[in-house]
């Protein structure tokens, strides 16, 4: 188990999370970070072009065009036992530092 002062700030680690966090800030950190996976950030641009596209319902209010916006679709799912592989960034280990009691790291 690494520490968030032991990590490289340009290194690959993989997280696993042990356990679920039990505030909604926690949760948010922790899948904001699951969120900077490559592949994730691809998938999430994919949605939101295809919600602009034809996703959204415009609708006349007040004599003016309103558009009722689809929510974003969640690509990840902070949970117990679930992975993620990030290359760090020094922006990233102050996030790191304040979830790193529900995290494992090991260096990919």
């Amino acid at each position: 188990m690494t520490t968030a002062t032991e990590f490289d700030p340009t290194g690959t680690y993989t997280f696993t999370i042990t356990k679920a966090p039990g505030r909604t800030a926690q949760v948010k950190t922790i899948k904001r970070l699951m969120e900077m996976q490559p592949h994730i950030q691809h998938g999430l641009k994919d949605l939101a072009r295809g919600r602009a596209q034809g996703g959204n319902d415009p609708r006349r209010r007040a004599g003016r065009i309103w558009v009722h916006r689809k929510r974003r679709t969640n690509l990840v799912k902070v949970a117990e036992g679930e992975t993620f592989t990030l290359r760090l960034t020094p922006q990233m280990i102050p996030d790191l530092q304040s979830v790193m009691s529900f995290l494992d790291a090991k260096s990919a």
